[in-house]
């Protein structure tokens, strides 16, 4: 029946069934909530219409070509097709996959476990993280502190079981923990304190139940706010005690004690009440309060008699501060969500450093009260939402997101999961959440902390920059072989590359290189520094159309000029003028385009090895860099160039990929040229080096 028993006690009544029940109404909220793609999905998908358009277009524009200067169709089939190849960065998907899946590995060793793998990524580009009070942002460790009955506050020294017997019984009875005679807890934390309070004046709680025995009671309900035990006293008569929250118990209170006196409860009465109460609220207290009913044998919440009220401390996890400053300093907002009352609420954010003004907070009737579109409009300015139900938070991420914001939302409950569910990253507790939280969720925490949450937005922001990375080395390899090809054919010029060179380089760069980027640690010093991607963001933010247009280029400049190297030697020393014409008709002799051809083939193979070396950090130098921290970069250097030297080396291999022997001077001639790309590296971090100085300095 998706109900488990905790505790307590009760009579099962079937009132409805199926969908018509209040799980069944949980289980609608939640299908409705459609999965919605990650960031990362939404740019891959933006990346492969481009993608598609574009080598569409480019291949038929080669095709075109070729075939109005005469080439062999035949052939330009075969070229086409491998520009088709080699624009589509094929392995990106799988490194993708690999990528978010050591990501869960490394989110699971810091205590939490990914549900589904794109929240991985997507947890890098929360601009919200909203967050449970109790348990998450403080210790859920409640002590009384304060107390008040009789209109004023009493002396926790001077209290007695004999001048206070009805404040501390009722608290004591009205609640469903127990401490066992080995001073284990057992129950809510909030209740646990109380019974702690009254064993503490020498009121034992399995005692007084037996002399009182519980008959009734009406179970604590997050939209009533309260709870009501009946017992029977030693001489046969009838009592209730209510607890729950000051302002919605006192609407139902229409008597008050005083000295063992009671009479009605007058304005000035509840004025002092709610007084005392905002003063113990704004020193980041619980406040509770208790009243009672006598012959209320149906557990009535009506006409009660207000007997006082307890205030207890429920102090904030130091570590929490931290991981807030963390959060403010990477642009991310975290946002309190609770069922305490707003200055309770307002004192533990303000010592978080989550809000510090009033204006800041909302109550749960006022959201009641505000559209759609008035609570996206408020939702910027807001940090604190409080005494909110459930309910209540999905339409806070429907507000957040409406504002174009990624948010994490956490929860524990059965009632949390159309929120978990509804928003950008659902994360449930993992010790104290119910079964239905955790399946809603994408993460669970398994030790309920706040600080486990910076961990894995760190890890989703170290994540999606080394994607991105791979991405854009990948791309800019693969266009570097299209501009090649393009602009040899558009010359004139024989074919720079044959459709295996093509593949065999993509088998080269497309697979270890990507996949050492994609598990860098280069990345990861400053990511928290950085504000929050927006949602929806190109995978060519923040330059990366620029990186990838400069670095093809570059790497299919000196390709062109080794593809063009022997020619021109060729023509100079044989004394003939150099025009294109005359590089044409060198290309004839089968041996120069052979060679000519092979020295492109490796000139671009080891630029492109070379440059996956500075793209693990375009924003510094690679003499910055501890290389020793990417093995796999090194193994894929050390595969990529023994793979090449192998392909023209060694006569079976040559006769396969069409290639000629090179001598020592074209080894050093190719090595020297495809160090372009590190040049234009150092020279493009050079400039972001001096623009962070200026920066500092203005």
């Amino acid at each position: 029946m998706s109900t488990i028993v905790t505790y307590g006690r009760g009579v099962g009544v079937v009132e409805k069934t199926g969908m018509d029940t209040q799980i069944g109404k949980i289980a609608d909220m939640v299908g409705k909530e459609k999965d919605k793609p990650s960031p990362l999905q939404k740019g891959m998908d933006e990346l492969s219409k481009v993608l598609g358009i574009g080598v569409i277009v480019i291949c038929a524009i080669v095709f075109l070509i070729g075939f109005l200067q005469g080439r062999e169709v035949l052939e330009l089939l075969m070229t086409a097709v491998s520009l088709a190849v080699a624009a589509i960065p094929e392995g990106i998907p799988t490194i993708v996959t690999i990528v978010l899946a050591l990501g869960m590995q490394r989110m699971a060793k810091v205590n939490a476990i990914v549900k589904n793998m794109p929240a991985v990524e997507t947890l890098g580009a929360v601009s919200y993280v909203c967050s449970d009070k109790t348990g998450t942002l403080t210790q859920n460790k409640m002590t009384v502190v304060k107390a008040y009955e009789n209109g004023g506050y009493i002396d926790l020294d001077k209290l007695s079981k004999n001048k206070h017997d009805t404040l501390l019984k009722g608290f004591m009875l009205c609640n469903d923990a127990s401490i066992a005679s080995d001073g284990t807890e057992v129950g809510d934390p909030t209740e646990t304190a109380l019974v702690a309070f009254a064993k503490r004046y020498g009121i034992e709680k399995g005692e007084t139940e037996k002399i009182m025995p519980r008959i009734n009671e009406k179970a604590f309900d997050s939209d009533r706010k309260l709870m009501t035990t009946v017992h029977t006293t030693s001489d046969k008569k009838i009592i209730s005690y209510t607890k729950g929250s000051t302002d919605e118990l006192l609407q139902r209170c229409t008597h008050i004690m005083i000295n063992g006196e009671v009479r009605e409860i007058t304005k000035a009465d509840m004025d002092d009440i709610m007084k005392a109460m905002s003063e113990m609220s704004n020193e980041a207290l619980r406040v509770l309060s208790l009243a009672v009913r006598n012959d209320n044998k149906d557990a009535v919440e009506q006409d009660l008699t207000y007997i006082g009220m307890i205030g207890m401390i429920d102090p904030e996890r130091p570590e929490v501060v931290d991981s807030i400053k963390t959060f403010k300093r990477a642009g991310i907002k975290t946002v309190m969500i609770t069922g305490d009352h707003k200055d309770t609420a307002l004192a533990i954010a303000k010592k978080l450093g989550i809000a510090e003004k009033p204006e800041e907070c909302i109550m749960g009737h006022e959201l009641d009260e505000l559209s759609d579109e008035e609570l996206k409009e408020r939702v910027p300015g807001l940090s604190i939402f409080a005494r909110v139900s459930p309910e209540h938070k999905v339409k806070i991420v429907k507000a957040i997101q409406a504002n174009g914001n990624v948010s994490s939302m956490t929860g524990d409950g059965v009632n949390d999961a159309p929120s978990l569910k509804a928003a950008d990253v659902g994360v449930a507790m993992g010790i104290t959440g119910t079964d239905v939280a955790k399946g809603a969720a994408d993460i669970v925490l398994q030790d309920d902390k706040f600080t486990t949450i910076e961990k894995a937005v760190k890890e989703g922001r170290n994540i999606y920059e080394n994607v991105k990375k791979s991405i854009l080395f990948a791309l800019s390899s693969n266009v570097s072989e299209i501009i090649i090809m393009f602009t040899a054919i558009a010359m004139g010029f024989a074919a720079p590359l044959s459709a295996v060179h093509i593949l065999w380089i993509n088998l080269l760069t497309d697979s270890l290189p990507c996949f050492a980027l994609g598990v860098d640690s280069n990345s990861s010093s400053d990511v928290m520094n950085k504000k929050p991607r927006r949602n929806g963001e190109s995978i060519f933010a923040d330059g990366g159309y620029a990186k990838v247009g400069i670095y093809s280029a570059v790497i299919a400049l000196v390709t062109l000029i080794a593809f063009l190297y022997l020619p021109i030697q060729h023509l100079l020393s044989s004394g003939a003028s150099i025009d294109i014409n005359a590089i044409i008709k060198c290309y004839e002799n089968k041996d120069i385009l052979i060679r000519s051809q092979t020295l492109a083939f490796c000139t671009l193979a080891f630029s492109e090895l070379f440059h996956a070396i500075g793209m693990r950090d375009t924003e510094n130098s690679i003499f910055t860099f501890n290389h020793l921290d990417n093995k796999i970069m090194i193994l894929a250097l050390a595969f990529g160039i023994l793979g090449q030297v192998a392909v023209t080396e060694i006569p079976f291999l040559t006769q396969i990929f069409g290639t000629a022997s090179m001598t020592p001077k074209m080894w050093l001639f190719v090595v020297v040229i495809s160090l372009m790309p590190v040049a234009v590296h150092e020279i493009w971090a050079l400039i972001k080096m001096a623009k962070r100085r200026k920066k500092k300095t203005a």
